[in-house]
């Protein structure tokens, strides 16, 4: 009897270290419930099942964003030119994703049935592809912000006016060195601007066209009535319009920045 009471507390203490679970028998030989030993230390409750234990599944992860607010660069660039095409966005494009591209994205969305959430993730860029056609350049730089091309040798020295008509843009030069970049629009069909090399001769803050009858602020003529100056239409428009055969700049705080550098006398080279 009293080796059975010692052999009985042996085992007890083993299974205690071990923390295993063990089953007893009642008087009649059957299995009752496991008693569950635990070490010490251990969390587990011992009525806790497997799948209980058992780490949470994670979050569905969100949609992949492509572009939100804040962001920059040719791929939003795109994105706001094909929300033209289907009336969500009426300025630009800018190439910058600012709270206009953002509401915009955002209608469209919604009356797609999908989270209005303002970015554009993977599953809206699909639809809005699926709706539009690919932009062309001038669809893309259809305000100006379009980079310039190198400029003409004729350019490289001396005071120039250096316009482009292939990346329309203007560079005003000194010695060689570019000091100001700006998007510029050109004479349609019948009215096209000259090519060639000329000079400014006369400059006019406000001017209004004796011809036309529109306003012609900042002009500086150089070759008969063609003149570089700003233009209402081209800031409102951008490309979508043309000119008389003048050189129009949209951007008037750079034009006023040029007419006050610009002088009498100095060259205009007009390329492609």
């Amino acid at each position: 009897m009293g080796r059975a009471i010692v052999a009985t507390a042996a085992l007890s203490a083993l299974l205690a270290v071990c923390g295993c679970t063990v089953q007893g028998t009642d008087a009649d030989g059957k299995h009752h419930l496991p008693v569950r030993i635990e070490l010490p230390g251990s969390t587990a409750s011992p009525s806790a099942s497997p799948s209980a234990t058992a780490s949470a599944p994670s979050a569905t992860p969100a949609a992949d964003v492509l572009w939100s607010r804040g962001d920059s660069g040719s791929g939003v660039r795109e994105l706001q030119a094909r929300l033209r095409q289907v009336d969500w966005l009426f300025d630009g494009p800018t190439g910058t994703y600012d709270d206009l591209t953002e509401q915009a994205v955002a209608g469209f969305q919604g009356k797609r049935g999908l989270p209005k959430t303002g970015e554009t993730d993977k599953v809206t860029w699909q639809r809005l592809l699926g709706m539009t056609h690919e932009p062309g350049k001038w669809d893309l730089y259809l305000m100006g912000g379009q980079p310039a091309g190198a400029p003409d040798p004729r350019c490289l020295t001396g005071r120039v006016l250096c316009i482009d008509k292939t990346t329309r843009t203007l560079r005003w030069m000194i010695d060689g060195r570019t000091v100001s970049t700006m998007s510029v629009r050109f004479g349609a069909q019948y009215t096209p601007t000259r090519d060639g090399v000329f000079h400014v001769y006369w400059k006019a803050r406000n001017w209004v066209s004796t011809l036309y009858h529109s306003p012609m602020p900042y002009a500086m003529f150089f070759s008969g009535g063609q003149a570089v100056h700003y233009s209402y239409d081209f800031s409102m428009r951008g490309y979508a319009g043309g000119s008389h055969g003048c050189v129009n700049v949209r951007d008037e705080a750079a034009i006023a920045s040029l007419f006050a550098q610009v002088r009498t006398g100095d060259k205009v080279v007009v390329h492609r």
